[in-house]
């Protein structure tokens, strides 16, 4: 499994989303990308990290940065997840993990102890070409937003 470096271009893809449509990468060039991949919909931690980033989006917005979320969840589940936590950012379905896989978010790692095969918690920064400007695996879900907006230079509302 590689794993992508800043300075690499982004893999390219286009996705189903919640709300039934569709969304590329292609457009949101010329915007700054904050892509974040969690493991499930509607567990505590993927929780937690959407609703912090669902809190925080109007300030990394007027910082110039657009958020996607991506899993494996099928559109109709990303549609209730929405729902039910009101997202107002884009979530993509890439229920083929191929991705998830280009962008090295899906592979081995380590769960209670265990080697398994799964979604890796990551998050990728692309600047306005596509290029990547931040790859962050492992990530964990709490406090990851303050985090990242730190390492942006992004200043979050206290």
């Amino acid at each position: 499994m590689s794993r992508l470096e800043p300075g690499q271009p982004a893999p390219g893809w286009t996705l189903p989303t919640a709300d039934g449509g569709e969304l590329s990468l292609s457009d949101l060039a010329g915007r700054k990308v904050i892509l974040y991949v969690y493991p499930a919909a509607m567990t505590p931690g993927c929780t937690t990290q959407a609703c912090d980033f669902r809190d925080n989006l109007a300030v990394l917005q007027e910082a110039g940065y657009a958020v996607v979320g991506i899993s494996p969840d099928p559109p109709a589940k990303l549609a209730r997840f929405v729902e039910k936590e009101g997202l107002t950012f884009p979530l993509v379905s890439d229920e083929s993990k191929e991705v998830l896989t280009a962008y090295g978010a899906y592979g081995e790692k380590k769960n209670y102890g265990r080697t398994v095969m799964g979604v890796i918690r990551s998050t990728f920064v692309l600047d306005e070409q596509g290029t990547v400007e931040l790859a962050r695996y492992n990530v964990k879900a709490t406090g990851h937003v303050a985090m990242l907006a730190k390492q942006l230079g992004v200043a979050l509302p206290a």
